[in-house]
């Protein structure tokens, strides 16, 4: 496909409806406008070290908090101040094919001192967020994201609303952050870009004040490139989302929240500090307080018992359309070769020249890809095999799933849009095919999709 003709499609699935969109939500917009620019900014609070070269936008790190409506019609156009061309993906959002920002699957890249329009009306309550999907395994990692708040009719009363984007950074010696290590095999054979610093919403552990005795929702977000964030809280919270789907109130004090995940809680707190603790590594690192502060005032939120959400049930399966996908490569793994383009490659040379280590069925993926062709309002259920000695997060653009487990028939308590797969772990990922377009499902360990673990399902 040429550019001419690439762009006349893309203006096409544009022009198709928002995703829930109705002719009452036109009456009202929401605007904002996102320019992504390069900033200088110090990632450590050390004075010694020096300021890094960040992607952000709108200045800031992460990007504006974003406050929008369930079903209101949102516009947000992209300005691109960056010397290399960039794309917005509205992470979790189910959104008509033409407004999901995959640079060369449902939109051309917004080039330098170009401008794009995004518009659609989010249909689904809850967290979610926006970030690069142009080089993303580079812009992310630089920067390029921020959170985006879906407010539905019957939210929890609270004193404070508060979002968290957790990410890892690998600085060098300088304390700056290392763009030489941008690109390196190892890391995308391996476990991905894991970083050697972290933050929260930019800022190096730090203290939010709460009013004493508030209760609390706090949003966490993992931005990361490729951590697996595992965080242990003060004192047990109740688990109220994930992925932006209510759950079954849950009682937890460990987190394992995979890139791209987010996790809603409902804290009551005490007149004391509530430190939140990252143990991935196995030592714990201080990631951020809540620390009550007099100075705010006295709390209001009634501490009423909350509510489970109705369960949902999932669809009809008896001619569910079953899509096997297994998963190998990377480092000590068993894939021997892989088709790139069309043409059986063995993996040595697939890595060395092409920079490609991963394959879906054995495929190199990419955007020409097809896992499968599927007719609007089928249900489908992706049967995944990781067959690879490392974790993946496993993402779907434009769908929410349910996931269940094969051995046992367990099947999760809400849908999701992104699921950790574990070493050697099999999954089912069943969903309904009720949104037209080229859809990609991909790791979101960024450099595991860059290095070839990515394919797309057309809904046709």
């Amino acid at each position: 496909m040429n550019r001419r003709d690439f762009l006349k499609a893309t203006s096409l699935a544009a022009m198709a409806p928002s995703f829930g969109l109705s002719a009452q939500t036109l009456s009202t917009s929401t605007q904002f406008r996102l320019e992504a620019a390069v900033i200088e900014q110090a990632l450590t609070p050390y004075p010694e070290y020096k300021a890094s070269s960040l992607w952000t936008y709108n200045g800031g790190l992460p990007g504006p908090e974003l406050r929008v409506k369930q079903g209101e019609l949102m516009q947000a156009e992209l300005v691109n101040r960056l010397p290399e061309p960039t794309t917005i993906h509205w992470h979790g959002i189910r959104l008509s094919n033409g407004m999901d920002g995959v640079s060369m699957l449902t939109q051309p890249p917004v080039e330098p001192g170009a401008r794009f329009q995004y518009v659609f009306a989010p249909p689904d309550a809850g967290t979610y967020w926006y970030h690069s999907h142009a080089k993303t395994w580079q812009q992310m990692a630089r920067g390029l994201y921020g959170p985006l708040i879906v407010e539905g009719p019957d939210e929890p009363v609270v004193d404070h609303d508060l979002v968290c984007m957790i990410d890892d950074w690998r600085l060098n010696a300088e304390g700056q952050l290392d763009e030489a290590s941008f690109g390196r095999l190892h890391d995308w054979a391996h476990g991905g870009r894991l970083g050697n610093w972290l933050t929260v919403n930019g800022e190096s552990n730090p203290q939010r004040p709460v009013k004493p005795g508030s209760r609390v929702r706090l949003r966490l977000i993992n931005a990361a490139n490729a951590r697996i964030f595992r965080l242990q809280l003060a004192a047990p919270a109740l688990q109220y989302a994930l992925d932006g789907y209510r759950t079954p109130l849950t009682s937890i004090q460990d987190i394992e929240l995979a890139p791209a995940q987010r996790v809603d809680l409902i804290i009551d707190l005490t007149a004391e500090p509530f430190p939140l603790t990252e143990v991935s590594t196995g030592e714990p690192y201080p990631a951020f307080s809540l620390v009550p502060d007099a100075a705010l005032g006295t709390a209001t939120a009634a501490k009423v018992t909350l509510t489970d959400p109705t369960p949902e049930s999932l669809p009809n399966l008896d001619t569910a359309k079953r899509l096997p996908l297994h998963m190998q490569g990377g480092a000590m793994g068993n894939l021997t070769e892989a088709s790139l383009d069309g043409v059986m490659r063995p993996i040595r040379e697939l890595a060395r020249e092409y920079q490609k280590v991963w394959a879906f069925n054995g495929v190199v993926g990419n955007m020409k890809s097809r896992l499968a062709d599927l007719r609007l309002g089928d249900t489908a259920i992706v049967e995944i095999w990781n067959d690879t000695r490392w974790p993946h997060a496993m993402h779907l653009h434009g769908f929410h799933f349910w996931v269940r487990d094969p051995e046992t028939g367990t099947v999760s308590a809400s849908r999701r849009d992104t699921h950790l797969m574990h070493a050697g772990e099999r999954a089912e990922l069943i969903f309904v095919a009720d949104n037209p377009g080229l859809w990609l499902l991909h790791c979101h360990m960024l450099e595991h999709h860059a290095a070839g673990m990515g394919t797309v399902i057309q809904v046709s």
